[in-house]
């Protein structure tokens, strides 16, 4: 049966309104003593963990989650309010953003209780960083062929093989890691994958750098070598984690973070206009502008979902799919609507220059990370009933 698409619009009211003015005022309080620049493209000032336990003491980490593992029974919606306005500025919010985001919400709804009532609380604290093992150095996105393969052990498991493109796994204390612990089957290929969570210490995973094409260290290859994996550290049921990664994948893929990655392209190319902007540029401008509300009206209306509690992993599909390609091409958009200013000679040493040159770096990725488009698109495909 084919699914039907709905991004109904979600109200944002006083109360949100107001709470919005409390994270920014925030922020700018953290900017003036000098905590970070909004907007800096610098990836190290990025992770600044004395500033996510900040945000955990204020209560917006684990914001949607229950008061019993940390949490504070906030809405989606306010947490989608706050988390607009740190990507907005360009907070330092990488050292907790993958544990609050998904992590987090799948240790909660699948994770065994020892676990919950130990690690949980310490991501509402701001106190964890986690990562995502999935991709592998031999099958890339399809995770159905994941061949790092986790062997039942006295008290445990043990886990051989590797893991690649992790984000952040040399700064992380946790992995969350689909592992296969059985073959698939010719009738079911998601069977036989499992969830763990690995630890990343000296006994765990070891990562190696792999470095980007702005030079930056945040992704990395990592290597499983008889990694010991207690039973309590498996996540839901052993052989048949495909639906509980997708679920994951559904938070991943539907925040705002997905199509603002670039945005000060769009940002700096508003203030190039201010200093006078022909037809051609008012008219670039406005389109972007309109995209931009387009997504943010989508993405909203995904928060409401998750708030009725629903799984919307195809709407999350269609936000990543099309903020992805819209924040792909958005830096040479800007190039394009403004060519003077990006040839100029001292285009180099202004900000439209700076942030054109780091965000047309940081492009090629965007597309890929978090699901490549054949993937979205089959996910997207199948919730219309087309395959």
């Amino acid at each position: 049966m084919a699914h039907e698409f709905r991004f109904d619009p979600m109200p944002f009211d006083a109360g949100l309104e107001a709470f919005r003015m409390e994270v920014r005022e925030f922020l700018h309080q953290e900017v003036a003593a000098g905590t970070f620049t909004p907007g800096d493209t610098d990836n190290e000032a990025s992770y600044n963990p004395t500033f996510s336990r900040k945000v955990g003491e204020r209560g917006w980490l684990g914001m949607t989650w229950p008061k019993a593992y940390g949490g504070h029974e906030r809405s989606h919606l306010e947490r989608y309010v706050m988390t607009e306005e740190m990507l907005a500025m360009r907070a330092p919010v990488r050292f907790h953003w993958v544990a609050d985001r998904q992590s987090g919400p799948v240790l909660l709804k699948y994770g065994q209780e020892e676990v919950k009532r130990e690690i949980v609380p310490k991501i509402a604290a701001g106190e964890l960083c986690f990562c995502i093992g999935l991709s592998e150095p031999n099958s890339g996105s399809d995770l159905f062929a994941a061949s790092t393969r986790a062997t039942k052990t006295d008290g445990g498991w043990l886990v051989n093989g590797r893991k690649t493109w992790t984000s952040n796994a040399h700064r992380s204390h946790y992995m969350i890691a689909l592992i296969r612990t059985s073959p698939s089957t010719q009738e079911n290929r998601r069977h036989g994958l499992t969830q763990f969570l690995i630890k990343m210490d000296e006994n765990g995973p070891q990562p190696r750098p792999i470095i980007n094409l702005t030079g930056a260290h945040e992704f990395n290859e990592v290597t499983f070598d008889d990694v010991f994996i207690p039973d309590s550290h498996v996540i839901g049921r052993v052989d048949e984690a495909w639906k509980q990664a997708t679920d994951e994948l559904a938070y991943e893929r539907s925040g705002p973070d997905r199509w603002t990655e670039t945005i000060f392209s769009l940002i700096e190319l508003a203030r190039v206009a201010e200093n006078g902007a022909d037809n051609r540029l008012a008219a670039g401008l406005g389109r972007e502008v309109a995209h931009l509300k387009t997504l943010r009206r989508m993405s909203a209306s995904i928060a409401g979902m998750l708030q009725e509690g629903q799984s919307p992993v195809a709407e999350a599909a269609v936000v990543k799919d099309l903020g992805t390609n819209w924040e792909q091409a958005l830096p040479n958009t800007a190039r394009l609507l403004a060519p003077e200013a990006a040839r100029s000679p001292a285009a180099g040493q202004s900000r439209f220059g700076e942030v054109l040159r780091q965000n047309t770096l940081i492009a090629p990725k965007l597309t890929i990370q978090g699901g490549t488009r054949e993937v979205l698109r089959g996910i997207i495909a199948r919730g219309l009933g087309l395959r």
